[in-house]
């Protein structure tokens, strides 16, 4: 694992999108943490260990569920697949599917398998998963600050992990996606899907894929920043950091509008290799979008911190 060491950033970002508003200042204690995602190979050696069977191989709960189409209740797990013609971006169901037999063994569905992946992360792990992983392992899931923190690499002011530019020099930092997003891929960073960890350069903490490739979940029950910033000033008029900020609640972390579902949420980070500048720019150290906890995807994994003073 990487040490960083503690010290004060500012969190989230005012120049993007409204879920990262405000910016703030906040505290962090030192920790280590995983320098990539978690690995298939890696997590294969857990569920060997233990014969863990994750959320997506097993059928869901149907009490959980109300009036749920019972087919729709089948081990599976949520799988892109691109249309083959530019459509209208406002309906990602015209890409997402909910793809029985996915899983973290068979990311695209019955029929795939981890050949030529088991360096890839893992992914089709909901957070129950990922946290029975960290268990099992010894360590803990991130909270979003200090995930935050460490992808920013001792550069508290920039706009990705390793600078303010893109592709600094022509170079493909992260694994992202180049071309009209979702019918249009046009692979110039050498990958369509997810990419081995390690493949593209480490930030300055030494850590691998802090940008792109797959999301990352977070401890943090899911809250707007603006319930979270700190709005006491100091004696200088500034507001006063936040130290070790762990969130929301899970009561709050609820999606509005869902009375007949609810599912809390936790705060994933990091963007994935379907972040497109068309689409979504969420590929730097201040996005976030929300997750439910019972859902996973071929685009969502983990890493894991140890915190030596919790």
């Amino acid at each position: 694992m990487a040490w960083i060491p503690g010290g004060r950033f500012t969190m989230g970002s005012d120049r993007h999108y409204p879920e990262e508003a405000p910016a703030h200042p906040v505290d962090v204690d030192g920790l280590w943490i995983d320098p990539a995602p978690v690995t298939n190979a890696q997590f294969e050696a857990f569920v060997e260990a233990t014969g863990y069977v994750t959320t997506a191989e097993r059928p869901a709960d149907p009490a959980g569920y109300p009036g749920a189409d019972p087919a729709l209740l089948a081990p599976a797990s949520a799988v892109f697949t691109p249309p083959p013609y530019p459509v209208e971006l406002g309906d990602p169901y015209q890409w997402w599917s909910y793809v029985p037999g996915a899983n973290w063994r068979h990311p695209g569905g019955a029929g795939t398998s981890l050949r030529e992946r088991r360096d890839h992360p893992v992914t089709h792990v909901a957070y129950a998963d990922a946290l029975a992983y960290a268990l099992w392992a010894g360590k803990q899931l991130p909270t979003e600050a200090e995930w935050e923190y460490a992808a920013r690499g001792g550069l508290p002011g920039s706009e990705y992990a390793w600078g303010d530019e893109f592709n600094p020099g022509g170079n493909h930092m992260a694994n992202t996606w180049q071309g009209r997003f979702p019918h249009e891929n046009l692979r110039l960073d050498g990958y369509d899907r997810t990419s081995p960890v390690g493949a593209f350069p480490a930030n300055a903490y030494g850590l691998h894929d802090m940008i792109g490739n797959v999301w990352e979940w977070t401890s943090d029950w899911y809250a707007e920043h603006d319930r979270l910033a700190p709005n006491r000033p100091t004696c200088c008029g500034t507001p006063a950091p936040r130290v070790n900020p762990v969130g929301g609640t899970e009561s709050d972390s609820f999606e509005s509008g869902q009375a007949h579902l609810r599912i809390p949420r936790k705060t994933m980070k990091g963007g994935s290799h379907l972040c497109a500048p068309n689409y979504c720019r969420r590929y730097r150290p201040s996005a976030r979008l929300a997750q439910p906890v019972d859902t996973s995807t071929c685009h969502l994994g983990f890493r894991c911190v140890v915190r030596p003073a919790w």
